[in-house]
């Protein structure tokens, strides 16, 4: 079993930068594929990001790409999410999640998630 908790978040105006860190607990970090989704009010929870277990595939939604980055230290146990060019619209709890499987960009396919952290983008 791993925990994990998300850091990083708070309020940006537009056009700002933010770095989300998710870090887990446990010695077997380097076996979970880890991702990051956010959830908006009155929103399903949205995929963002996901990277496989040596970070070498990386998958990203179409509404994040060339704008965030996402990475990970195994070493630190510790999954990043750069997020640049930040827009009102990236408004959400973002959560990390930690998958046994493969990476995914289906919430279902992650067995472990953080508490969340919120992130607002002022217009």
């Amino acid at each position: 079993q791993v925990q994990l908790v998300e850091s990083g978040g708070g309020l940006v105006q537009a056009g700002g930068s933010l770095r989300l860190s998710c870090a887990a607990s446990g010695r077997t970090f380097g076996s979970y594929v880890m991702g990051w989704f956010r959830q908006a009010p009155g929103k399903e929870r949205d995929f963002v990001a996901g990277i496989s277990r040596n970070g070498v595939t990386i998958y990203y939604a179409d509404s994040v790409k060339g704008r965030f980055t996402i990475s990970r230290d195994n070493a630190k146990n510790t999954v990043y999410l750069q997020m640049n060019s930040l827009k009102p619209e990236d408004t959400a709890v973002y959560y990390c999640a930690a998958g046994r499987s493969y990476t995914s960009i289906r919430s279902y396919d992650y067995d472990y998630w953080g508490q969340g952290t919120q992130v607002t983008v002022s217009s």
